[in-house]
């Protein structure tokens, strides 16, 4: 009995840790010690967007990398230094990821403002809500109070971010491992109604896949050859490349997905067409899907309490 009492008070403690170490993060985390936060970001986003329109899926798409390689924890900003080799420069990332420069000018004013308070890592997420909302998605309350990692790993974003090149069951088992059921992986693919894909990515999609309508497929490959011209460019949602709609879905029902990845989720599977079937017919259901699909990919593994730190430049550690 005393060993059962034992057993139930060690469960009760992880549970309560448990609930607590999520409890942290919080949509009011920095209301007392830097209540400027969210404004000093949202103008930022807004003054980078203007200058540059895609930007906003950039900033997007690093939230998403940031957390899918050990936790949102900022790593994806790490310069390469003497002990890691970070991930910039993994497959997914190198000559891809973008908009570093304007998270150092956000973490600039913050710095002035607040000295020492706000992470990189919240950065990161509070810009990813307000590129949406600026491109005419939906809003949602960012939970605040991550820290920052201080050390980054290539290895861990070429094997934890999902290439262009994956099949379903690749997808499913990647979204998985981070915690995400199949619907986050359907809403959150939503994010390629925004933003622009190289020729590498795409490439064995026209060239090689029977999924494609093949007068989309001929005019991608007037731009992108079966070699060179690896770094043109191509709209992921052909009609609205800069604007946050569904039409992204409905292109997958015509068979107009830019990468392979893309079409795989409406590919004849019980399991996701179903779902894109309602998000192309339903752009509320989509935002409400998304913004609870952002909020869950947020949560994956922060840093609180007394891990990592809270960095002074977002490209290196203290």
């Amino acid at each position: 009995m005393a060993l059962f009492r034992s057993l139930l008070l060690i469960i009760f403690i992880v549970a309560v840790s448990s609930c607590q170490t999520n409890a942290q993060l919080s949509p009011n985390y920095y209301s007392s010690t830097c209540p400027q936060a969210l404004s000093i970001v949202k103008a930022e986003v807004a003054a980078a967007i203007k200058n540059e329109t895609r930007i906003g899926a950039s900033l997007l798409r690093l939230h998403f990398h940031d957390c899918f390689v050990n936790g949102c924890d900022g790593s994806v900003l790490l310069d390469d230094n003497s002990t890691f080799i970070g991930e910039k420069t993994a497959v997914p990332n190198n000559n891809s990821a973008r908009g570093f420069n304007v998270v150092d000018n956000i973490k600039a004013r913050l710095e002035k403002a607040c000295p020492g308070v706000v992470s990189c890592a919240d950065i990161l997420a509070i810009a990813a809500r307000d590129s949406v909302v600026r491109l005419g998605g939906p809003s949602w309350k960012v939970r605040l109070g991550r820290r920052d990692s201080t050390s980054a790993s290539r290895s861990a974003a070429n094997t934890s971010i999902p290439p262009p090149t994956s099949n379903l069951s690749a997808l499913i088992s990647s979204f998985s491992a981070q915690g995400l059921s199949i619907k986050n992986l359907v809403a959150l693919s939503g994010s390629h109604t925004i933003g622009l894909a190289r020729c590498t990515s795409f490439r064995s999609h026209i060239y090689n896949d029977s999924n494609i309508d093949p007068s989309f497929a001929n005019s991608l490959r007037r731009i992108c050859p079966r070699s060179g011209n690896d770094s043109v460019l191509a709209p992921l949602d052909r009609q609205t490349p800069t604007c946050f709609d569904n039409l992204y879905y409905k292109n997958l029902l015509d068979k107009k997905g830019l990468l392979h990845s893309d079409q795989e989720i409406f590919n004849g599977s019980s399991l996701t067409d179903g779902l894109v079937k309602k998000y192309a017919a339903d752009t509320s259901l989509l935002f409400k899907e998304f913004a609870k699909s952002m909020i869950k990919m947020g949560n994956i593994k922060p840093l609180t309490g007394n891990a990592g730190e809270i960095r002074i430049n977002c490209r290196k550690a203290n």
